[in-house]
């Protein structure tokens, strides 16, 4: 997986739901602003809907009705696919991430199970470094448990029970 890979892919979904009537070209634009700004994307929040919009393909109503109902049963936690993106910038704009559940924080995530200030990103020579700050609950990359690790795009990153994918 390419660095921002999953970010590119909601964009052209965006940009072909622009081209295909289903978005206005403020929507559009404010949509695909925020997918290049945020540090934690949520796809469904910005494609998700647009699967409703499209009446020949029954196929994606159901995909669209099952998320939406997961997502109101609290269900969404459990799915095998992490829910959002850590969208990192791998030019090096930004050296330095601290993530928790702290307002201060660059990456705020709400779970309850994250510490306030639970893990620190650095960017160093092309590569994000993750620090785990000794949290209650422990981070995870692809499954085993680190206090330390380089980051790679496509990486599953569970800090506490917050699921995330790197992108």
């Amino acid at each position: 997986m390419r660095p921002g890979e999953s970010r590119s892919r909601i964009a052209l979904t965006l940009k072909m739901a622009y081209s295909d009537g289903l978005l206005s070209h403020d929507t559009f634009a404010r949509r695909i602003d925020q997918v290049f700004k945020a540090h934690l994307i949520d796809p469904v929040r910005f494609v998700g809907d647009l699967a409703d919009r499209r009446a020949a393909s029954s196929p994606l109503r159901r995909v669209a009705a099952l998320t939406r109902r997961l997502r109101r049963s609290g269900a969404r936690r459990r799915m095998a696919e992490p829910s959002s993106l850590l969208a990192l910038d791998w030019d090096g704009g930004k050296s330095e991430l601290l993530v928790g559940r702290h307002s201060g924080c660059d990456v705020v995530l709400s779970d309850q199970t994250v510490s306030r200030h639970h893990a620190c990103l650095i960017y160093r020579d092309g590569v994000w470094v993750l620090h785990d700050l000794q949290s209650t609950n422990g981070t995870t990359v692809n499954g085993a448990a680190v206090d330390h690790c380089v980051l790679h795009p496509g990486d599953e990153l569970v800090l506490g029970a917050e699921r995330l994918r790197i992108d």
